[in-house]
């Protein structure tokens, strides 16, 4: 289908949607136009997943023309835009505050956001950026500065009209600082109880999806009993699951990308191996079959077949809804790992094993999970009273020694 579209201010673009059965997003948008300043043909094509989305991505773009954008504009990532517009973004601002703010843009905005077309950073996408620096135990001062020089750029992006508000203006995100500090004090708290609990949960998020889809559970079963990520098991491929010795060596982990998700390295950048318990393997098993024999076929997938994110195992269970009516309407996805790791954890997993399997850079972010329990802190506290008397319990005297002649 095409689509002609004269602009006011002298951008003429063409708009057109291919269907291509043999690729993974068949439907390939594509906006053409005359670049008033270079008097060049351009194009700029991406592929969706349905002719909605298509249509949402090409509307979006006609939008943009109209406000007197070119489509490259529009479809700029934040990590291009903030390189074009910087010195715009932060003009007026000292010397000593300019440091700090170009810091933060290199080290942990470009990072987390580059990738991401300036038009598709959402509200929603920038508190989990913020909670993520927070997690990642950057101080204050460290996230202020980083939020500001993100503030800064995209209320640029808002006077040259890419966007209409800026959605980095967060706000309570020093509540979120001190969530973040509780959970990193103990983690423990925010895991579920047992075994039980979790296949109830896993049970209940399955009824409350459409079409009651049984692969939602297993996600959740799955990610509990290896301490992962939701993104690193939607990552896990067949070829990533050793069924001799029962080891899922973690490799990638599917994240947000311009035009939908995509896989990446894990967060600490390196392959980690962690077992596979005996309760998940058949779950495991049936998987594996159900892939099918390619070795980059992925062993977790939505009903449709595409990649799971945290967002959409979210909306897809009615998670908030159900995790209430069942009494934790504190978790969330990412509970699912506390919870693995405090259960490692308790079973008496060493505590420079258990670091490999969730692979934390710091120690003491793993010893977090290692709190123990009243009755061994009362046990600690007996041993100590018995170590003690030994200590203060009278020594004999030794036999006098009798001179003889």
């Amino acid at each position: 289908m095409a689509d002609r579209t004269n602009i006011a201010v002298g951008i003429r673009i063409s708009t057109d949607i291919e269907y291509r059965s043999d690729r993974p997003t068949p439907y390939r948008a594509r906006v053409r136009w005359w670049d008033p300043t270079t008097k060049r043909r351009q194009s700029l094509s991406e592929g969706k997943n349905s002719e909605e989305e298509a249509q949402e991505w090409l509307q979006a773009i006609v939008q943009a023309t109209q406000a007197g954008l070119t489509p490259s504009t529009a479809t700029m990532t934040l990590a291009e835009y903030g390189e074009a517009n910087m010195d715009l973004a932060l003009r007026g601002l000292e010397l000593k505050t300019l440091v700090p703010y170009l810091a933060g843009w290199r080290l942990r905005v470009v990072p987390a956001l580059g990738h991401l077309a300036v038009r598709l950073i959402t509200n929603g996408v920038v508190d989990r950026t913020v909670q993520n620096w927070i997690v990642d135990v950057h101080s204050r001062s460290t996230v202020k500065n980083t939020i500001a020089v993100l503030v800064r750029v995209m209320e640029q992006a808002v006077r040259d009209g890419i966007i209409s508000v800026n959605p980095a203006r967060v706000t309570g995100w020093q509540k979120l600082y001190k969530q973040a500090e509780d959970e990193l004090r103990n983690p423990r708290a925010l895991a579920l109880p047992d075994w039980d609990t979790l296949v109830q949960l896993a049970d209940a998020l399955v009824a409350a999806s459409h079409d009651q889809y049984r692969g939602w559970g297993d996600v959740v079963v799955f990610a509990a009993c290896t301490a992962a990520r939701i993104g690193e098991v939607s990552g896990c491929h067949v070829q990533d699951i050793d069924a001799d010795q029962w080891i899922w060596t973690v490799r990638r982990q599917t994240t947000p990308a311009p035009g939908g998700l995509t896989d990446k390295g894990t967060k600490g950048k390196r392959a980690r191996k962690v077992p596979i318990i005996e309760e998940v393997r058949p779950l495991v098993a049936q998987r594996v079959l159900s892939a099918g024999p390619a070795p980059d076929a992925r062993l977790f997938t939505g009903p449709r077949g595409g990649r799971i994110a945290t967002t959409v195992l979210r909306d897809a269970t009615h998670w908030d809804d159900v995790v209430t009516k069942l009494g934790y309407e504190h978790l969330r996805r990412h509970d699912l790992r506390h919870t693995g790791l405090t259960w490692f954890a308790d079973a008496g997993v060493p505590v420079h094993v258990l670091r490999r399997i969730a692979g934390h850079g710091s120690l003491m972010t793993t010893q977090r999970y290692l709190h123990p329990g009243v009755h061994k802190i009362t046990a600690a506290g007996a041993a100590l009273s018995a170590h003690l008397s030994v200590v203060r319990a009278p020594r004999s005297l030794p036999s006098p020694i009798v001179m003889t002649r």
